[in-house]
């Protein structure tokens, strides 16, 4: 049905644009990588430029269709993924600044942005049925919380505000001038209630948000429909013909999701690894599952019910490790004369340790709450700590204190695992992508840690040919995801969980579940010391 042709799919992470084109067995033909900027305002606010990205975006495509050096004629579809972070346009098609100094470029409130901490507060508090299909409670990284923080700090620009789009939503819009919203970023990130097809009113009026509904797309489209063409004025700055069909937009670990577990869903968690971490579940049954999100009814996959777990710091948590300790200039800098990533110079001083420690970490425990608790917990207001700490330095202190936080960052996967089967799910195995799967360790550690096997696919940036599958479906050239993933997902090697760790690891991981309590404790012992009292 495919009859040849060319995919391309793009990804809009928190830090670059990839672009990668593919043929109709999944081979990536070429790629192409542009880095785009984040801009920091205390440490709460982050924000982004939706021109630079847009900019970027056609940088990265212009490169990789050349790179691949193929009849761009024959590029069938265009599928556009990003991070679910908010987007402001005016009625002139122009950015409406969300800074607090107004800086004009700043139109993108990032998904890991925590202004909006009251407002979350006060739309949870509303007690809304809708909230039981974001796991209980709105999450402070979700669209409704920065809207309203945006209508209550700067009401002139809220109203100034013709468009807010979801990022993917945003590309989609700048490839066809289609005003259109994708079902995956509206029923996960806005409380659209898809199987029910509506918002709720009572919700948005709750909290002042009545007027939201005239303020995003009117058109809602599921997951792989045809959002349109590209239009003349983006065919020219992507340097593609106008005629490719660009599908939906989707959010990035959802795409990520999508290529893992779309061809066989059954008992698969999707663990899609990057700054932070997502869990991808997917049930025929609505399954609630306190403190993750979810239920969301065809949001990732059609005719299924995904369940969304995640942790707000996973590879940012490891690089902020790296980077902090008093040995971390050393191992920057051998690893740079030695032609390494310092990670794999880090993992190089594990194997060390562990020659003459089999178990290093056994007194050494890290809480991974560093940006708040996403999932299960649910608590934006979570901080990480670390328990049993020596005078030890140089490279065993700082090879100790990294196996931990990667064993942490996997006690909390375990964390999320535990609350999905609690509420009735199965897993069986997981699927993994992005930054944790280039790293050996990491991936021994996940293995042994939440007791499963670990599946990989072949090809290394499966985000992005999630995209690419959006496209091929939304063209038609597969009748349906299924079938799309089984010609263009194709599996890769599995890492096995060794069961003589199983014991060691359920110490430590009760450690780690008390850990939080100790913190929870300790932050009760402080909550009035602001007061003086």
């Amino acid at each position: 049905m495919h009859n040849g042709g060319y995919y391309l799919g793009v990804d809009v992470g928190s830090a670059s644009v990839r672009a990668g084109l593919y043929d109709a067995r999944g081979q990536r033909l070429a790629f192409a990588v542009r880095p785009i900027s984040q801009f920091r305002h205390g440490a709460d606010q982050v924000e982004q430029s939706s021109a630079e990205i847009w900019r970027q975006v056609c940088a990265a495509v212009r490169e990789a269709v050349d790179g691949a050096q193929v009849d761009r004629q024959r590029i069938r579809s265009l599928g556009f993924d990003a991070t679910c972070s908010l987007v402001a346009i005016d009625g002139d098609e122009r950015g409406v600044s969300v800074a607090q100094d107004g800086a004009p470029d700043r139109d993108i409130i990032m998904w890991m942005d925590h202004r909006a901490a009251q407002e979350t507060a006060e739309i949870n508090a509303s007690g809304d049925d809708a909230l039981r299909y974001v796991g209980g409670e709105v999450s402070i990284e979700m669209e409704l919380p920065k809207v309203l923080w945006l209508k209550r700090h700067f009401p002139q620009r809220y109203q100034q505000t013709a468009r807010f789009f979801d990022l993917a939503d945003f590309l989609v819009w700048k490839a066809t001038g289609n005003d259109v919203a994708s079902l995956c970023t509206l029923t996960c990130k806005w409380n659209y209630l898809a199987h029910e097809g509506r918002f709720s009113m009572p919700l948005l009026r709750a909290v002042g948000l009545d007027d939201l509904l005239t303020k995003i797309p009117g058109r809602i489209i599921d997951i792989g429909a045809p959002a349109g063409q590209l239009s003349a004025r983006a065919a020219g700055e992507l340097g593609l013909p106008p005629g490719v069909v660009v599908a939906s937009g989707i959010i990035d670990a959802h795409a990520g999701g999508l290529a893992l577990i779309g061809g066989q869903p059954q008992g698969a968690l999707a663990i899609i690894s990057g700054t932070s971490n997502c869990h991808m579940l997917v049930n025929k049954a609505q399954l609630e599952t306190p403190g993750v999100w979810g239920p969301y009814w065809s949001a990732m996959l059609p005719g299924w019910w995904l369940t969304e777990g995640g942790q707000s710091a996973a590879g940012s948590l490891i690089d902020w490790t790296l980077r902090q300790q008093g040995q971390s200039a050393q191992l920057f800098s051998a690893a740079d004369a030695q032609g390494l990533h310092p990670v794999a110079l880090a993992n190089r001083w594990v194997a060390q340790l562990e020659q003459h420690e089999p178990l290093p970490t056994r007194h050494l425990h890290v809480l991974a709450d560093h940006h708040g608790n996403r999932s299960p917990r649910a608590n934006p207001h979570a901080r990480g700590s670390v328990c049993g700490l020596t005078l030890e330095s140089g490279e065993p202190a700082l090879a100790r204190l990294y196996l931990a936080t990667l064993q942490a960052i996997a006690y909390g996967t375990r964390h999320i695992i535990d609350a999905m089967e609690q509420a009735g799910h199965r897993i069986t195995h997981l699927v993994m992508c992005g930054g944790a799967t280039h790293n050996p360790l990491w991936l021994r550690e996940y293995a042994d840690i939440a007791g499963r096997d670990i599946h990989l696919m072949r090809e290394e940036d499966a985000v992005t040919l999630g995209a690419a599958i959006c496209g091929a479906v939304a063209c038609g050239a597969w009748p349906d995801f299924p079938a799309a993933c089984g010609a263009l997902a194709q599996p890769g090697e599995t890492l096995r969980a060794r069961p003589e760790m199983a014991a060691f690891h359920q110490r430590k991981y009760q450690v780690y579940l008390q850990l939080y309590e100790q913190q929870q404790a300790l932050d009760r012992i402080m909550a009035d010391a602001a007061d003086g009292k």
